[in-house]
């Protein structure tokens, strides 16, 4: 039997922190679908579209070193339920710290009540990368501040190639 995860979150933008849970998680799992989730009611930094190409770059990478199936989808509404739509047994969440853990506790059993067959696989976050946040990563961006660390050199060069392309001074 084979097993798919699921990986959700905005990813507004792709950080390195994600990509961590990204790369880690293709070893516990057959095929992988990112699940990108766009609600209506919020106006994101990135487009979903943006979201999902810049995604697909990691994706690509990591299809040609692991061999596994990879997909970057936009999802909106509950995240279970995408899940179970694309056919996840598993759904992949990382931790940061121990507020992230109480939050994922409460969201693995709803999301279990509401999807029975539906299991969550935690994975704490490498060292290097558990402070990077989203939110911290677009105040430093939005600022004019380094974020090549936090995020992949392809999102860095493109925030900045999207910064100079719509007139915004460095």
């Amino acid at each position: 039997m084979s097993l798919t995860g699921f990986y959700p979150g905005s990813f507004d933008p792709i950080t390195n922190g994600h990509k961590d849970i990204i790369v880690r998680s293709v070893k516990f799992v057959d095929e992988l679908i990112i699940g990108v989730g766009v609600h209506h009611g919020k106006t994101p930094y990135l487009s979903g579209e943006e979201r999902v190409q810049l995604i697909e770059v990691l994706a690509e990478d990591l299809r040609q070193s692991s061999g596994k199936n990879i997909k970057v989808i936009q999802f909106s509404g509950l995240m279970v339920e995408a899940a179970v739509a694309y056919g996840a047994t598993v759904i992949v969440r990382g931790l940061r710290d121990s507020a992230d853990f109480a939050y994922e506790m409460q969201m693995a059993g709803m999301n279990k009540a509401m999807a029975n067959g539906i299991e969550t696989l935690l994975l704490p976050s490498s060292g290097e990368v558990r402070h990077i946040a989203a939110q911290l990563v677009r105040q430093i961006e939005t600022f004019g501040g380094d974020i090549s660390k936090f995020v992949p050199p392809h999102v860095a060069e493109f925030l900045l190639s999207k910064k100079n392309w719509s007139g915004e001074t460095e």
